[in-house]
């Protein structure tokens, strides 16, 4: 049986391309249409939106169409969630290095005292 990616997967797959990444930055500011984001890119407006289909699948991303002009929002809650994720491993990575630090001042002591 094929594991399915969870939604934390499909956000850190999304969050992988530098593309991708600057166009959550650009839209962690507000708003922007689809041509806006296109801009600073020299890329064909389909690459454009293969990276904001990617995007909006991880849940990073909304899109809302009026007319002709499709505006894009980020979805805080889902970067939220990633930051949460990447907080919680973060705190026990220092628990670890902190037991590590002891662990190694302990055994310079007991060096420091058999010299």
């Amino acid at each position: 049986m094929l594991n399915q990616p969870t939604p934390l997967d499909r956000v850190f797959h999304a969050l992988g391309d530098p593309t991708r990444r600057e166009m959550v930055d650009r839209l962690s500011h507000g708003p922007a249409t689809v041509k806006q984001l296109a801009e600073p890119y020299a890329m064909s407006l389909p690459a454009v939106l293969q990276h904001l289909k990617v995007l909006e699948a991880s849940g990073l991303v909304t899109s809302e169409k009026v007319g002709r002009v499709r505006t894009c929002r980020i979805d805080h809650k889902t970067l939220d969630h990633a930051g949460d994720w990447i907080a919680r491993r973060q705190a026990s990575w220092e628990r670890r290095l902190d037991k590590l630090g002891e662990y190694l001042a302990a055994t310079a002591d007991e060096q420091n005292e058999e010299q």
